[in-house]
């Protein structure tokens, strides 16, 4: 059914704006919040792979010069998409089952900035058009900036302005980038500049050419949270409510992916573009383990380690090969998930205690076993301990780094990893092993039974992920070969 492809953009998004038009009502909000939210995962899982084409402009074929031209946007659904977005959909369901269960009276703009970013970053999987995809790269910034400025977090509104600053330089800049693409193809859709690139019929070495990588590129670190933009990602996630910041930090991996699969398709023949890859994902790497190491917050702990997580999914996408290109994009998958286990189960902590310095806590394991068991599960997935996800993708981007050549690169990877592990394993020793502080109040504070269910349901992913690997790595690699 190719008709549902523009539905998982357009459920969300209309979800939006009737959310937002008729809040005033709470219950009837609250219900039809709690029903769209359930279809979200459920419609990529009953589409079929396929093209649609809006307005119904097929593409063009230019008799002359054999050429295929698209005219109208394009959304393109694959096995990668329907992985994605479906994982998206569900976990802006359990986001929204948190939230519902957890505030008698819901905020309507809250939900509308919910809907509105997964709509935004459902669509730039979807689109084979870079200025549309733009355009909702600008949208999902706004609803970044939205969910963190309505947390009730101190200092959620500094955060939110500087991140609002920053993507007025680095957004206006990716569309320049797109403008000198535009200039010297004639056109914005992906397909249709790649064929262009290849064929050809664009100078790689012209300096119009390296100058939208440069921009593009820049606006893509933005998008991304790599360096130097790290630190406000991170400072992003800690400053947004718990299932607002696991929202957010899926949102960051999605615009990631989106972005530099494009980036591939058009600049994949320049060796630079490679190499900036694997450069930034490597600092990544390094700054996100070294500054998790000095945090107390743990909010900010898990935001650094998320940052260095994503240099894991950069470094297979900039190898380039196959191989490493689907473990990349496994990474992204099993990232999503387990730091949104994370951000969840510290919220639920959060949530207990009213605290956030590792060093005010401690002996929680004793009143909360289950949110203990669950986040020390999924710390060890992060830190890629087996059988989990984490060492699953982890493994294969130290296989393909070995196969690139880059046995040094290997080890760099088996090192953050072991970094990872000892900052967990710090913190839960900290939080939930050692003995209770004297003036910690735990008596009669309960985790809301809706967080734990969420993270059972993530759990449940993390494990599956882990053992049966396969049921996703086979149709990633399907879908890389064919872009390669």
């Amino acid at each position: 059914m190719n008709e549902l492809i523009p539905l998982m953009v357009i459920v969300p998004l209309m979800a939006a704006l009737l959310i937002s038009a008729f809040s005033k009502f709470n219950k009837a909000t609250k219900i039809f919040a709690f029903v769209v939210a359930i279809c979200l995962p459920i419609i990529p899982l009953a589409a079929n792979y396929g093209l649609h084409y809006f307005g119904g402009y097929a593409p063009i074929l230019d008799n002359v010069t054999s050429t295929v031209y698209h005219p109208a946007i394009t959304y393109s659904f694959t096995f990668l998409q329907q992985v994605f977005i479906s994982i998206i959909g569900l976990l802006t369901f359990l986001v929204i089952f948190v939230y519902l269960t957890k505030y008698k009276e819901v905020s309507g703009p809250y939900l509308f900035l919910l809907f509105l970013g997964t709509a935004a970053v459902t669509a730039m999987l979807l689109t084979d058009d870079i200025f549309h995809m733009f355009v909702f790269f600008e949208i999902l910034a706004l609803a970044q900036v939205g969910i963190v400025a309505a947390s009730s977090i101190d200092y959620s509104y500094e955060m939110a302005l500087k991140y609002m600053v920053l993507g007025s330089i680095g957004s206006p800049i990716m569309l320049l980038g797109i403008g000198f693409l535009l200039a010297l193809t004639g056109s914005v859709n992906i397909t249709d500049i790649a064929a262009a690139v290849h064929n050809g019929l664009v100078d790689m070495t012209s300096p119009v050419f390296l100058m939208s990588l440069a921009l593009i590129f820049f606006g893509w670190l933005y998008a991304s949270g790599l360096p130097p933009f790290h630190t406000i990602k991170s400072g992003i996630y800690s400053k947004a409510e718990p299932h607002g910041a696991a929202l957010l930090q899926s949102f960051t991996v999605i615009s990631m992916i989106s972005i530099v699969l494009v980036m591939f398709r058009i600049y994949s023949a320049l060796p630079i573009f490679e190499v900036l890859i694997v450069f930034f994902s490597i600092l990544a790497m390094i700054l996100g383990v070294s500054l998790a190491l000095t945090q107390t917050d743990f909010r900010r702990m898990i935001g650094f380690l998320a940052v260095g997580e994503l240099g894991f999914i950069g470094l297979g996408i900039g190898l380039g090969t196959n191989f490493a290109i689907t473990a990349g994009l496994f990474q992204a998958i099993n990232e999503i998930v387990i730091t949104a286990l994370l951000f969840i189960g510290f919220g639920a902590i959060v949530e207990a205690t009213n605290e956030v310095d590792t060093r005010k806590l401690g002996g929680l394991l004793a009143y909360h076993p289950k949110v203990s068991i669950m986040l020390l599960i999924g710390g060890l997935a992060m830190a890629g301990v087996p059988p989990l996800n984490g060492f699953q993708s982890k493994l294969m981007l130290v296989q393909a780094s070995l196969s690139c050549g880059f046995p040094e690169i290997s080890i760099l990877a088996i090192v953050v990893s072991i970094a990872t592990f000892v900052v967990f394993v710090k913190t839960f020793y900290t939080m939930f092993l050692k003995p209770k502080p004297r003036d910690l109040e735990l008596e009669g504070k309960e985790v809301p039974r809706s967080m734990i269910f969420t993270m059972g349901i993530l759990l449940i992913v993390i494990l599956f992920l882990g053992l049966f690997p396969d049921v996703v790595v086979s149709g990633i690699t399907s879908f890389v070969g064919g872009i390669l």
